[in-house]
């Protein structure tokens, strides 16, 4: 670990102490996990305080691990991940939290710690459908208003539930069930014979 980490990791267990869950070092950063009940005064603590100052979100993105591990993941199943930068002390932070509940998930909303988490929360709510508490306009953002369930889940079939298509005679678009064939994805390499051999080559 370097002494940058190192310096953030300490000031990390001297600010936060009891409130982390684990602290650990993955792909050059740190990564910060903490309970649900913590989540949203710990993102205040990290943005304001003078040791931290993580005054950027850069991303905020859920994770679905019902399959992690080829399903060997004992945990719960969805957790909010966001990457937080600090200009003033030039490190990076990835803070990670679990919803408590697998059939509800909900975590807190961030939108009055850092404004642009804004859509970032609807992403994660429209793709994963964690709903983030206190946040004002929560609305789909990637998919149609009309629906249906939420495509990064690991349980939602590739070929989704519905298709949508014009109707030349109601005119207008409208839903259906999914009509795709399934398709046999297995490449396949057909040659001809002495393809590549010395025969091939009739030039001389």
């Amino acid at each position: 670990m370097s002494s940058r980490l190192e310096n953030l990791s300490q000031n990390l267990k001297d600010v936060l102490g009891e409130r982390i869950q684990t602290l650990a070092t993955a792909f050059g950063e740190l990564t910060l996990e903490v309970a649900a009940a913590d989540y949203l005064a710990v993102a205040r603590t990290l943005r304001d305080h003078s040791g931290l100052r993580f005054d950027q979100l850069i991303d905020l993105c859920g994770v679905d691990y019902s399959t992690y591990g080829d399903g060997a993941w004992q945990g719960k199943r969805y957790a909010i991940v966001s990457h937080l930068l600090s200009v003033e002390k030039n490190w990076r932070l990835r803070l990670r939290v679990f919803a408590a509940d697998d059939e509800f998930p909900v975590v807190d909303s961030l939108t009055d710690v850092w404004n642009c988490v804004n859509w970032f929360e609807r992403e994660a709510f429209d793709l994963f459908g964690v709903l983030f508490n206190g946040h004002n306009d929560l609305r789909r953002i990637l998919t149609d208003y009309g629906f249906i369930g939420h495509p990064f889940r690991k349980d939602f079939p590739i070929s989704g539930y519905v298709e949508m298509r014009y109707d030349p005679e109601q005119k207008r678009v409208i839903y259906q069930p999914v009509s795709i064939a399934p398709r046999e994805v297995t490449p396949r390499i057909i040659r001809e014979e002495n393809y590549g051999g010395a025969q091939g080559n009739k030039h001389g």
